[in-house]
């Protein structure tokens, strides 16, 4: 078979759905890096992929995205026990009311930073959002950080989500930013743990500097880095669903009004579509532990397995009319565990699911009625969206000026889990 690594770099989130749409059946058999490929998609393949007798995932993860996005030793690359002790630790901060405090920390730097927006200059969302969110989320971890280290901290953590899936200047940047910020938390781990810094009860902080593994023993200080990187990387990561929610307010400005208003069902099916129409993880990847059959066909030993996120995201038979941005399709629908899969699929507490999935969800769903309610134009500007480019985001970070702020209703900001 034709190695695709380089239609993979060059297509982005087209890749996968296009091979399957290529393949004669089920499964889009192909070879990536090398290595043989299969590519699944469907609430059953999401079943099949989740599933620990089928599919492991330490040994599937390439070195560039564990040197960028996740880090060596993350939870990510575990499997079994070893990963099910971890995900725990992850679970009981991110989960829970924990949800409640983070929401609010972000929603206060939300409400300081805009209100600095207004005087006529412009302001680029996604870089505004992305230090809002590092502000909000370092509070809440307990992580000791003045106000002036904020812009910095923002621009590392958005640098490892913007290298993680590319070669060049982007992925360097990554690496260097993985490098200064593990450094900067594993130092602050150990002196948690010598008593010179007083991680607050019930932190993050506190939970990673004094978490022990399945075999009983103490983070060491660099993974227990990676894991609060684990933290608040993907919260600072929610920016790029900022920057979306102002693009689809922008394209579809009928639904300003029910979020403005306050229309708490309605701000969470808009937060679920945002999700779901937008770009942003094209596909997840494990290994085949064994010889498997999926629907008739063989999957060998070994091979990589991938699990097409935007193909399923985007797929007739789950979403009538994929392509079109209708947040109704949400309203009074439960969202299964196999079929909105932006951040995966299965189950949060002893699956690979994201465990910091509840907190995308209410921290978007309070941060887009705080956008609605804002008065601002937008000015001329590229605003598209490149679906070569992983991940995706607006060209220009959508940029807004003359902004005035709304009253904000901030009954909304509660959470979605109840």
């Amino acid at each position: 078979m034709l190695d695709h690594t380089l239609f993979l770099l060059l297509e982005g989130y087209a890749w996968l759905p296009e091979r399957r749409r290529e393949a004669d059946g089920p499964v889009a058999h192909t070879r990536v890096m090398g290595q043989r490929a299969a590519g699944l998609c469907g609430p059953d393949a999401v079943r099949f992929f989740y599933d620990e007798n089928h599919i492991e995932r330490h040994t599937a993860l390439p070195g560039l995205v564990k040197s960028t996005l996740f880090g060596h030793g993350a939870v990510h690359t575990l499997d079994g026990a070893d990963h099910r002790v971890r995900k725990a630790m992850f679970v009981s901060v991110l989960n829970g009311d924990g949800i409640d405090d983070l929401v609010e920390h972000t929603t206060r730097a939300w409400d300081e930073a805009a209100a600095s927006w207004a005087g006529g200059r412009s302001v680029t969302l996604f870089d505004e959002a992305a230090r809002i969110l590092a502000r909000g989320v370092s509070r809440w971890a307990g992580i000791p950080l003045d106000d002036a280290e904020v812009p910095g901290l923002a621009a590392d953590l958005v640098a490892m989500v913007d290298g993680f899936a590319t070669v060049g200047p982007r992925h360097w940047r990554a690496r260097a930013a993985r490098g200064r910020r593990e450094e900067w938390l594993g130092r602050l781990v150990r002196q948690v743990r010598e008593g010179a810094v007083t991680a607050p009860e019930g932190s993050a902080l506190a939970a990673v500097a004094h978490h022990r593994d399945a075999d009983g023993e103490l983070l060491d200080p660099r993974v227990a880095a990676v894991e609060l990187l684990n933290v608040i990387r993907p919260t600072t990561a929610v920016a790029w669903f900022v920057a979306f929610s102002a693009h689809a307010l922008h394209r579809w400005p009928q639904h300003r009004a029910a979020l403005r208003g306050g229309d708490v069902s309605f701000a969470e099916a808009f937060t679920h579509e945002v999700r779901r129409f937008y770009p942003f993880a094209p596909f997840v990847g494990g290994r085949a532990v064994k010889d498997l059959t999926w629907k008739g066909e063989h999957i060998p030993a070994g091979s990589l397995v991938l699990l097409d996120i935007y193909g399923q995201n985007h797929d007739p038979q789950l979403w009538p009319d994929p392509y079109t941005f209708d947040p109704r399709r949400f309203v009074g629908r439960e969202i299964g565990p196999y079929d909105l899969i932006p951040q995966g699929g299965g189950d949060t507490a002893g699956g690979h699911r994201c465990p910091g999935e509840a907190i995308t969800v209410a921290l978007l769903r309070a941060l887009v009625v705080r956008l609605a309610q804002l008065d601002y134009d937008v000015p001329a500007q590229d605003m598209d969206i490149s679906l070569r480019r992983v991940p995706a985001r607006p060209a220009s970070g959508f940029v807004i000026s003359s902004v005035m702020s709304a009253v904000t209703d901030r009954s909304v900001v509660t959470p979605l889990h109840r």
